[in-house]
Formats: C-alpha cells, sequence, structure tokens
C-alpha cells in the first residue's frame, strides 16, 4: 500500500474512492462490532471504521491498537450516518470503512504525556519527551507557523535585491554585553574561538567588502540568564544596506511586515508604523518597549504637587526626582490587587506607590492630610480624574519612577483586561541615548552596541557630556515586546576609536578585539546600517504564545539544559586531553 491522501485533506468529493492513509493513531473508541480511530497527522485528523462485517481478521487486529501505535490502513471513503458530523475538523462530513489495517510500529503504554491540548503536561514533562510534545496539533501549527514567516521573509528581501550570505559561527571572542560561549581549539591548544553573539562585525566588513544589500536568517548565542523570551541560542534576521539614512530602514521593514503579515495571516498591517522617541516611551509609558494596545499614559504631577506637607515628595523633588501618575477609570480594585500593584513598583526599586481615589472635589489617600486644597484642584484639573477614579503616582528619581510606574501600568492592563489580544500594534522607538551608566560595572557602557553612530549634532558632546549623546539607533516594536533593533553604524576608524575611549577602552585593547574591524575602516569604508529582529520571538507573537520555547522545536529549559538528550553533559578524559584541557570544580 502506499499513501494516497493525507489525514487532512479528505472530502465529500472521494465518497466511494478507495483511499491508503498513514498516520498515528489518535483515539480509539471500541463500540463491540464497530471501532473508530481518529487517524491524525501533520495535516489532521481523519475517522476511520473498522467494522466486523467487512473484516473480521482487520477488526480483530483493531482490538489491539493502542494510543500512538502507527499504522497504515486501505478502505472506502463513505459520508458519516446524519447527526455525527464532526464540524471541528476539515475531515468531519467523513470517514473510511477499513478493509486493510497495517501496524507500521507500536508505542509504549501509557504515554509518559498525553497529545491532548486539553491535559497539557508540565513544560518539565513537555521538553523530555520533546519528540511526543510536538505530535500535537498546536505545536505543529506553531512551528508550520513558524516555517510560513521565514519563508515570507526569505521570499521579500530577495525580491528587494539583497543576497543572504553566510557568516563564521566560530569567530573571535568580542565579549561585549552577554558573555560568549567559547569552543576549545584542538589544534591550537590554549586558544578558543566564540559563537557568534551576532554576525555584527561580518555584517559591518561585508558592506566594506561591497555587498550593498546583505541579509541572513542566522543562529547567534548568548550565555545569559534565561526567561520566557531568551534562549542560549536563537535565531535572528540581519540586515545590513550601504548608502542607507534611518528612513530607508524604517521604510524597508514595514513593506516586509506588511508582506509577512498579509502571507502567514492575512492581516493588512497598516503602514507607515508610528513613531516615539525614546524620552517620551519612558516618559509617557515608562519603557523603551511601550505596549500601545491600551492607553493609560503618564502624567507628571512633579509641579502640581511640590511645596505639600509630605515630605518624602518635597525630599525627592529637591534632589531632581519626579512624581508622575496613571489614571485607571473607576477599577473598583481590591486590597489584594493594590498589594499586587506596590510589588510590582517595588520590584523596580520604587519605595511605594501612593493611590488617590476621586470622592467629589476631594481625594481619598493614605497622603490626603498632607494636601493642601489647592494641590487638590491641581491634581484634579491635571488629571481630569472622575468620580471613584484612581490615581496610581510613584515619586522617585527619573528611570526608577518611570520604569516602576511602568511596571503598574501593565499589571493593571493585565487585572482590568484591557489588552486586545488580537491585535498587532507596531512602533518605532527612536533616538535613544548613546551611552548609559551601569551600576553593576561602574562604567559607561553602550546603550546598544559599540559601533553605533552618535547624531551628527551631538557628536561634539562625546568627550565633554558623554550621556546627553543621542545615537542613529531605533527599536522596533510589537505588542510591548523589541522584536528588532538596529542603528546606522559608525563607518570612519577616528570615530570609531572615539567611541572605544568613551567606553573606557583603550588603543591596545580595541586594536587585540576589534583590529580586523578597524583595518577595514582604512580601506573605503562606505556609510551603512542595518538591524536585527528576532524570528523566535517574532513568531511567538503571531502564534499568541508568551513564550519563544513554544516556537522553538528543541529548546532549553529555564536552567539552560535540554532534559531531552540530558545536555549539556560530561565529556571523556581522552576529550580533554586532546583539547589540552583540565575541569576546576572547586570555587
Amino acid at each position: 500500500m502506499k499513501r494516497t491522501h493525507t489525514c487532512g485533506e479528505l472530502s465529500e468529493k472521494q465518497i466511494g474512492k478507495k483511499v491508503c492513509l498513514q498516520g498515528w493513531v489518535s483515539t480509539r473508541r471500541d463500540h463491540g462490532p464497530l471501532i473508530f480511530i481518529d487517524l491524525r497527522d501533520r495535516y489532521g485528523f481523519t475517522q476511520v471504521v473498522f467494522n466486523q462485517e467487512i473484516s473480521s481478521e482487520v477488526h480483530k487486529l483493531a482490538k489491539t491498537l493502542g494510543r500512538e501505535f502507527v499504522v497504515e490502513i486501505e478502505g472506502k471513503v463513505s459520508r458519516r450516518p446524519k447527526g455525527t458530523d464532526n464540524k471541528k475538523i476539515k475531515t468531519g462530513s467523513i470517514e473510511i470503512g477499513v478493509s486493510k489495517l497495517k501496524i507500521l510500529n507500536s508505542s509504549e503504554q501509557p504515554l509518559p504525556l498525553e497529545i491532548d491540548a486539553h491535559l497539557l503536561a508540565g513544560e518539565d514533562v513537555r521538553l523530555k519527551y520533546r519528540y511526543l510534545d510536538l505530535r500535537r496539533p498546536e505545536m505543529q501549527k506553531n512551528i508550520v507557523l513558524r516555517h510560513k514567516i521565514v519563508k515570507a521573509i526569505r521570499d521579500f528581501f530577495d525580491n528587494e535585491n539583497f543576497i543572504e550570505i553566510e557568516t563564521p559561527v566560530l569567530a573571535k571572542s568580542t565579549p561585549e554585553g552577554s558573555r560568549d560561549y567559547l569552543v576549545p581549539s584542538r589544534i591550537f591548544p590554549g586558544k578558543f574561538f566564540a559563537l557568534p553573539q551576532s554576525p555584527q562585525q561580518f555584517k559591518q566588513l561585508l558592506m566594506v567588502s561591497g555587498f550593498d544589500r546583505y541579509f541572513q536568517i542566522v543562529r547567534c548565542f548568548r550565555d545569559e540568564d534565561l526567561r520566557a523570551d531568551r534562549q542560549p541560542e536563537f535565531t535572528q534576521l540581519d540586515i545590513e544596506m550601504s548608502f542607507v539614512e534611518p528612513e530607508d530602514i524604517y521604510c524597508l521593514m514595514e513593506n516586509c511586515f506588511k508582506e509577512v503579515f498579509k502571507k502567514v495571516l492575512g492581516i493588512q498591517v497598516k503602514i507607515p508604523f508610528p513613531r516615539m522617541i525614546f524620552d517620551d516611551a519612558m516618559n509617557f509609558y515608562g519603557s523603551d518597549k511601550p505596549d500601545t494596545r491600551f492607553g493609560l499614559k503618564f502624567l507628571d504631577l512633579t509641579k502640581e504637587l511640590a511645596e505639600t506637607e509630605f515630605e518624602i515628595f518635597n525630599s525627592i523633588i529637591k534632589k531632581g526626582g519626579f512624581i508622575k501618575a496613571v489614571v485607571v477609570p473607576k477599577p473598583d480594585f481590591s486590597k489584594k490587587d493594590l498589594s499586587d500593584l506596590l510589588d510590582a513598583a517595588k520590584t523596580f526599586k520604587a519605595k511605594g506607590l501612593v493611590t488617590m481615589e476621586v470622592k467629589g472635589d476631594s481625594l481619598e489617600s493614605q497622603i490626603a492630610k498632607f494636601l493642601k486644597p489647592g494641590h487638590v484642584k491641581a491634581v484634579l484639573e491635571k488629571t481630569k480624574a472622575r468620580e471613584n477614579d484612581l490615581i496610581l503616582l510613584i515619586a522617585d528619581e527619573w528611570r526608577t519612577c518611570c520604569t516602576a510606574l511602568g511596571a503598574v501600568r501593565l499589571k493593571v492592563a493585565e487585572k482590568l483586561s484591557l489588552i486586545d489580544k488580537n491585535k498587532f500594534s507596531f512602533l518605532w522607538v527612536t533616538e535613544f541615548p548613546l551611552l548609559e551608566f551601569s551600576e553593576e560595572e561602574q562604567k559607561l557602557v553602550a546603550m546598544h552596541h559599540p559601533f553605533t553612530s552618535p547624531a551628527d549634532s551631538d557628536a561634539d558632546l562625546l568627550e565633554k557630556e558623554p550621556l546627553k549623546v543621542k545615537s542613529k539607533a531605533y527599536d522596533c516594536i510589537l505588542n510591548g515586546s523589541e522584536i528588532g533593533g538596529g542603528s546606522i553604524r559608525i563607518h570612519k576608524r577616528e570615530m570609531q576609536s572615539r567611541m572605544f575611549k568613551a567606553l573606557g577602552i583603550s588603543d591596545e585593547e580595541a586594536e587585540k578585539k576589534f583590529g580586523h574591524l578597524l583595518t577595514a575602516f582604512k580601506f573605503g569604508a562606505p556609510p551603512h546600517g542595518g538591524i536585527a529582529f528576532g524570528i523566535d520571538r517574532l513568531a511567538a507573537i503571531i502564534c499568541g504564545t508568551d513564550s519563544i520555547r513554544e516556537v522553538i522545536a528543541f529548546p532549553k529549559n529555564k536552567s539552560c539544559s535540554s532534559l531531552m538528550d540530558d545536555s549539556p553533559s560530561e565529556v571523556s578524559a581522552q576529550q580533554l586531553k586532546e583539547l589540552k584541557l583540565k575541569i576546576d570544580l572547586e570555587k
């Protein structure tokens, strides 16, 4: 027998025809003389019937079938009896009366996890038996959708005259930001390759090489702590272009996503995308990746609440801090709800969360006794809050005030179900600071990466007031997630050296880490820029899942290990000897 159809394509057009299907036994229902199974492959389900009157031998064999047995059946397509149609599946109006059955392989019973969306196993079990988890139609739908996204992207860039060029996986270690994954060299004992965190330097070198429109669907590696939207190895859409300005990048990617969403989901994406500068994103939403599917914009009440009798406010304002607020229309929050909001604020180092409930011309609040009538009036006029509305305030230094209230804003939206899960809201965030001060490292670090070009108007500030320098960097945001980021790059050696010095990188260190790039800049490097998008994150948003593990075939767990193949694992003494390595586990 040879498969004539998949389990998702038969319809009433094939009634009366003999067919052969192959697939997995999803369910079995034994009704004595009739045995029904739902046969499944990645294309769908088909109901097949073993009738004792058609073949007692086949009927007897069917009684031995268990879930996830791999079988091959031959039979005739017929209309299901009236009233038994299954409108949830494409083949729901037909069934197959089986005349031949071949068991291609059995499956151990019971299964370690159910291939059923309604009985979802814990994540560790799902990852340990990932090959079974991937049989679930929901997971297969995600993986197929991801394939369609990548194909649409490749088709788009091919039509735009881009060339896909592969860059090295084994490269030089130039740790900037995240830790590198290192690969010891057997041929050069004591030396190491690094797996690329991104092809950043290679794609810039390709611009120097004259390939003015490059792209790549590339694997990247970062040795960092994991969360829902991070993996140690991930897939990136990498793009670089010569002789461009940010507008060229915006236009290109807007048209790309318009094409991808049309092909993959049949959705018309409105372009151009809205834009917001970094300062406004932080001041109004408390995040450089704001979710704009709902409102709750911040209001600055620093002026309105100055010179109250509440000393905490006064102290913060005198130190140059801010008071920011968000108005929540008639939320009717419980004490538990308010406690959750406070916890969200404290997670981002806020010292507290002030609540004010509007009651007529007054405010019910834990700090009401410190407010004069003029303060109350000013707050009500600025916020335009109405009866029973809740005003949430945080007072602190600028970044803490913004980020903490941003976390509260998201928590409020979650509790009040303000987020439209069916909406796709794109946004460009622009004019990022070039540098920021790292409290952890106690030094200036690049907000994006060290190859980002400063804004032309701010270049002279690089040595004098580096934290005031804006960059030619931009992020693409979708539904509150950063799906891509890029910049116009530095293409002159002199400017790149100035940038390294601002970061505290000496000439000797720069030459050791980036000498190949600096040398290339001596030989006519063109102006260039680009952007990179996380394929995993984009696919997760399109599939409607919160975790990128749901769109990756074989992901690592939260502890950065693979439960399925038990990696990372120890290696033999012989392997270590060949690499001239010794393991020292002592702290």
